[in-house]
């Protein structure tokens, strides 16, 4: 029989799964925000796309849902990367994941700003591209 040994420190992982749960919820007072201000109705997930190319408003509201799905997509593959790497380093797994959520906030900040700049840089899958657009997010948040 197999046995797990759970490191010490193993409880920096969870602290570390935890910084996602406020980021998920920011991101979803900015999408209701924009939900509200679109004047989209539940259960519509999306501005279609008349009223998108009709209304920034509603432009805008697809935009912060988007990033928000985007984060609930790769959430389920960081918290079992983050619980299974913390087996063997827990801290720098730990600081891993809460780095991530917190990128997190300047990806969304990002996003709202400038989506077509946001596909751009994903679509290089260039790392400096991707910390530029981080630091642009942390500079929209300052502004």
């Amino acid at each position: 029989m197999t046995t797990i040994t759970i490191p010490q420190g193993y409880g920096y992982v969870a602290g570390g799964i935890l910084t996602t749960v406020p980021v998920l919820m920011i991101q979803s007072i900015i999408v209701h925000k924009y939900r509200d201000a679109a004047g989209i109705r539940y259960p519509q997930l999306y501005a279609e796309k008349t009223e998108a190319e009709a209304s920034p408003a509603a432009a805008a509201f697809n935009r912060a849902q988007r990033a928000h799905q985007n984060t609930l997509e790769n959430i389920p593959m960081i918290y079992v990367m983050t619980i299974l790497s913390g087996l063997k380093y827990p801290i720098p797994s730990a600081i891993a994941c809460a780095f991530w959520a917190l990128s997190r906030i300047a990806y969304t900040r990002g996003y709202l700003v400038d989506a077509e700049m946001v596909w751009r840089i994903v679509n290089s899958r260039n790392s400096a591209n991707l910390s530029s657009l981080s630091a642009r997010g942390i500079a929209h948040c300052q502004a």
